[in-house]
């Protein structure tokens, strides 16, 4: 089986589009949950709802893909698992290293889904000599020290951060000078990189905070609901309030308070 550092997916060259390219993922994940199901054929507008994009979008991103399904009939669901998967990449093995086995890398360690996407935890790396030869998720932990070699080793070209804030931008100099040309970035900060090499950045506090402000929102319009049902002047009666007079000056009262 190929290995990450002799193989890259070719989205780019095909002129995919990185907003096609980012849905991919839930269309297989939908996809995978119907042929789990034994489903043979989908719709457009089925697959769509299960990956929450519209129908029109989907046909679009398919297009790029060079599949177009069969008119009253729909997707084949193995094919199109086949085919997405082929273009991400994720029909050849991926080996991966997590730096920072703390709770987060941990978890990231345990989860299961890595192996069955096509990627494979080749290493765990962590900076406190007290984590070396511990095992997580039945890897033994490695000391930052070995990282060029156990890349080499490995032929990993993706590593994933999952340090303090502090340590990232080092870690990532480290990996991109051992050859690592992807990186999935969980510390609370931005890293530079150079040309050549894919960030991704997950934070789960901004997202977070998003709900927050949707959630602010909502008790917000819940309020002047309320405030309207319990008579109060609802917010279009008072936007027709005639304006005050002005002076001259436009902003200015014509007769100023004594």
């Amino acid at each position: 089986m190929a290995t990450g550092r002799t193989h890259r997916p070719a989205t780019r060259s095909r002129g995919i589009p990185e907003a096609t390219v980012a849905r991919l993922p839930l269309y297989l994940r939908a996809l995978t949950a119907l042929s789990e199901r034994s489903v043979p054929t989908v719709s457009s507008e089925e697959l769509a709802a299960a990956a929450g994009v519209n129908s029109a979008k989907l046909r679009k991103d398919f297009s790029y893909l060079g599949s177009y399904g069969t008119r009253g009939v729909g997707y084949d669901v193995e094919y199109l698992v086949y085919q997405i998967s082929r273009e991400l990449g994720l029909t050849q093995d991926w080996p991966v290293v997590i730096v920072g086995i703390g709770n987060l890398g941990a978890a990231l360690a345990n989860y299961g889904g890595f192996a069955s996407r096509g990627f494979r935890v080749a290493a765990l790396i962590d900076a406190d000599p007290a984590m070396a030869g511990k095992p997580v998720a039945g890897i033994p932990v490695q000391h930052t020290d070995e990282l060029e070699r156990i890349i080499e080793d490995n032929g990993v070209s993706i590593g994933v951060i999952a340090t303090p804030a502090g340590a990232a931008q080092q870690v990532c100099d480290r990996l991109v000078a051992a050859g690592v040309t992807s990186i999935l970035n969980f510390a609370p900060t931005v890293l530079t990189v150079p040309d050549g090499v894919d960030v991704r950045k997950v934070d789960l506090s901004i997202e977070l905070q998003i709900l927050a402000f949707h959630e602010q929102r909502k008790a917000g319009e819940e309020s002047a609901s309320a405030a309207a049902a319990d008579g109060a002047v609802p917010a279009a009666a008072a936007r027709r309030t005639p304006p005050a007079e002005q002076g001259p000056d436009g902003d200015v009262p014509a007769v100023m308070p004594a």
